[in-house]
């Protein structure tokens, strides 16, 4: 039997069919997601476009209705602006945790009537009376996808724990996982949108564009990155935004290390959240996941020794592997579950 997984993000959708033993059988991709429930305010645009991404994945792998047996999904489609609002599970959680509370939708047919399944994302366990919100507010966090991509890293026989799993996309998100493999919660910064807004949208975007030049292969410069980090740590990062801007005007330097330098600074300032490690209660992170593109694994690698010294640090950069990341984990929840024998 073959089922089908769907990767469902802001703006992006990607479904798999994928056979039991994790092998893609077929996957395809569309320009839909959430956003699209929150411009238009409605779900027919997600829905339909998740039906035809998902048909599309099943004509590609060659297959027909009676080979699909379910349909799997979490992240953000189970939040307000997905297709069907879940609440969150409360760290500590585990792969038993999220397969006791998969949730079959009802009435939500993406593909010829077979049953749909959602995990739940995970919120940071909170105190039940919180007097002042604005108080308790940095040390709410939650997850919806982060999870199952987390249970798919689990799966490598090789990884020790506990580890902090660093995901690295439009958010960064640190997540301390236990030595029983278990997510104790999560922090979350704006890294990558925070990049494209500044980038694009001020005037910080000549100093940081490509002139023409191009960048020398491979480039990467270590005291370039040591200064950036040492300027978030004496100007914070509001102000270091100013510099790559003064650089290209008042000295000679080049457009890629400049954009180095602005990456730098975001990447530093992410370390600072690393300080509220504590609150899960296994002391100072020396062991770390790291998952995204290389070049940006490269540079919170090279920020993570240098401000943690001694630690152990492996990253997954390849596409192909973190695409699977999602789907080996929801083949191991749902497996649990008893959904998949």
């Amino acid at each position: 039997m073959y089922y089908i997984i769907i990767d469902c993000g802001t703006t992006n959708a990607r479904a798999y069919v994928v056979g039991e033993d994790g092998s893609i059988a077929g996957r395809a991709s569309k320009k839909v997601g959430v956003r699209d429930t929150s411009i238009t305010g409605s779900k027919v645009v997600l829905t339909e476009g998740l039906k035809d991404t998902v048909a599309k994945a099943v004509q590609v792998a060659g297959l027909e209705d009676k080979d699909i047996r379910a349909v799997f999904s979490s992240g953000m489609i189970t939040s307000e602006i997905g297709l069907c609002e879940l609440p969150h599970l409360t760290a500590p959680c585990g792969a038993e945790d999220l397969a006791a509370h998969m949730e079959l939708v009802e009435g939500l047919d993406l593909y010829a009537g077979k049953p749909v399944y959602f995990v739940r994302g995970i919120k940071n366990k909170m105190a039940e009376d919180i007097e002042n919100p604005f108080a308790a507010a940095g040390c709410l966090d939650f997850m919806r996808g982060e999870e199952t991509q987390t249970m798919g890293i689990l799966q490598d026989k090789g990884i020790v724990l506990p580890a902090t799993v660093v995901v690295l996309s439009s958010h960064t998100k640190f997540i301390s996982v236990d030595s029983s493999g278990k997510i104790l919660g999560s922090l979350t910064t704006m890294s990558g949108q925070t990049f494209e807004a500044v980038k694009n949208n001020t005037f910080l975007t000549k100093s940081l564009e490509d002139d023409g030049s191009g960048a020398p292969e491979g480039y990467f410069d270590e005291a370039v990155v040591e200064h950036a980090a040492s300027w978030i740590r004496t100007a914070g990062l509001v102000r270091s935004f100013m510099f790559p801007r003064f650089l290209d005007v008042l000295l000679d330097t080049k457009w890629y290390e400049r954009r180095l330098f602005f990456e730098a600074l975001i990447a530093a300032d992410d370390m600072l959240s690393l300080g509220q490690m504590d609150m899960f209660g296994l002391g100072r992170p020396h062991r770390f996941v790291l998952v995204g593109l290389k070049e940006r694994c490269r540079l919170y690698e090279y920020i993570l020794r240098k401000e943690y010294g001694e630690i152990e640090v492996s990253a997954i950069s390849d596409k192909e592997q973190v695409d699977r990341l999602s789907i080996e984990g929801m083949l191991a929840i749902a497996k649990k579950a008893g959904i998949i024998r």
